[in-house]
């Protein structure tokens, strides 16, 4: 939220951030509402996840929210919420999906024995860690490396591509708009470098 936040502070930066929602009281709405961002607190309501989900969506609604960037929802969606928000939910993942979807990502790759590891942005879809991938970046496994130090290095490369998959999206969604027929192509400025 932090790294989608900053760059949407470049005025050349195609998409806004406005509204922040989070599940309980957060560190994360603090910084959102000194960044001048709206915030909203929508409580888990246990087993009735289609209210719940309903509630975000009519946030999201009255807030004419365009674009939906998870960050850190540790929780499943309702093929309710997926199908409102089809093709206009971005999600990061620490992995190089499709490897290790769910939790312990980091643990995971370790126990597997792989070179690269890295973090995925795609679009939300009914299963867990899936849809189509529009950015992903790699990291080295090194020797001696714990989940600790793995995940470090991939937080920074997820901090990198966060914003280049929702400029992209909301770039493409903007020549859309306007009739172009062109999709996700990297704007300029806004590709994925050191």
């Amino acid at each position: 939220m932090a790294a989608l936040i900053r760059a949407a502070a470049d005025p050349a930066y195609p998409a806004e951030i406005s509204l922040v929602i989070s599940n309980r009281a957060a560190a994360g709405l603090e910084l959102a509402r000194a960044a001048g961002v709206a915030t909203a607190v929508i409580e888990r309501w246990g087993a009735e996840r289609t209210a719940h989900e309903a509630e975000i969506d009519a946030v999201l609604e009255r807030h004419e929210i365009e674009l939906v960037c998870l960050a850190g929802y540790l929780r499943v969606l309702t093929p309710y919420l997926v199908e409102r928000w089809r093709g206009r939910m971005l999600n990061i993942h620490p992995s190089l999906l499709p490897a290790f979807p769910g939790l312990e990502t980091h643990a995971q790759a370790l126990a597997a024995g792989v070179r690269l590891h890295g973090c995925t942005v795609h679009l939300v879809s009914e299963r867990l860690d899936d849809g189509p991938i529009l950015v992903q970046a790699a990291v080295p496994v090194l020797p001696g490396d714990s989940a600790e130090s793995l995940a470090a290095r991939v937080l920074v490369q997820e901090h990198r591509i966060y914003p280049l998959g929702l400029a992209m999206l909301a770039g493409a969604t903007a020549r859309h708009a306007e009739g172009d027929s062109a999709l996700l192509n990297p704007l300029p400025g806004f590709a994925a470098g050191p």
